[in-house]
């Protein structure tokens, strides 16, 4: 008795794409029309996004929270609306491994990647460009990366147990790699600040 009126609460407020939307607008044409913007397809909050072919290593938000930035297994880097799940461009290439770690810059124009080629890339967000050749200097995967508050420097961390810092516009190695860890090194970040890094390990040391 009641399975009618489910239908139409739901059939003004559901996408046009959608199936309960096709199936059953035409069988109610007397209910009330949604008449601002509607979407035609649900909200990617309720989208399983696909495209990457292998396992997913990494994924990031922009810093405005428009983009999400995903690192697969396939080799390769995509960039993906947040808010409708479109892929925005084909897909970043360069690395010859999986991709382990993705960052944005802070000014949310720049992509980092870490691989297990032993590399790391930097890309223009916006045309997908490479913006310089490979950070070279790890002699294992490069599995965590992250910027500088300022964005101006670019910190690793890789299965050799060291951390490195790099010059985000030179691509220059500024310091001796950090050494202490006594295993792999999954995780880093700046302190807001810029000032520390802090950094995670297999060890089971931070």
């Amino acid at each position: 008795m009641s399975t009618p009126h489910l239908y139409v609460s739901a059939v003004p407020f559901a996408p046009r794409n959608s199936l309960i939307s096709k199936k059953f607008r035409d069988k109610f044409p007397q209910v009330l029309e949604h008449v601002s913007e509607h979407n035609l397809g649900w909200p990617a909050l309720q989208h399983v996004l696909h495209g990457q072919l292998g396992d997913m290593r990494s994924v990031a938000f922009s810093p405005d929270g428009r983009h999400i930035v995903s690192g697969s297994e396939d080799k390769t880097i995509r960039l993906w609306d947040a808010e409708t799940g479109e892929m925005l461009q084909p897909p970043l290439k360069g690395h010859e491994g999986g991709v382990y770690a993705v960052a944005f810059s802070p000014d949310g124009k720049h992509i980092v990647s870490g691989s297990e080629d032993n590399t790391i890339q930097l890309y223009d967000a916006e045309t997908g460009e490479m913006l310089q050749p490979p950070l070279e200097g790890h002699e294992g995967w490069v599995l965590a990366v992250a910027f500088s508050p300022d964005g101006k420097h670019i910190v690793s961390g890789s299965e050799d147990k060291t951390i490195r810092l790099w010059d985000a516009e030179t691509g220059e190695m500024l310091q001796p790699p950090l050494e202490g860890h006594e295993d792999w090194v999954w995780a880093v970040a700046f302190s807001p600040d810029g000032k520390h890094i802090v950094s995670g390990s297999e060890d089971k040391t931070i």
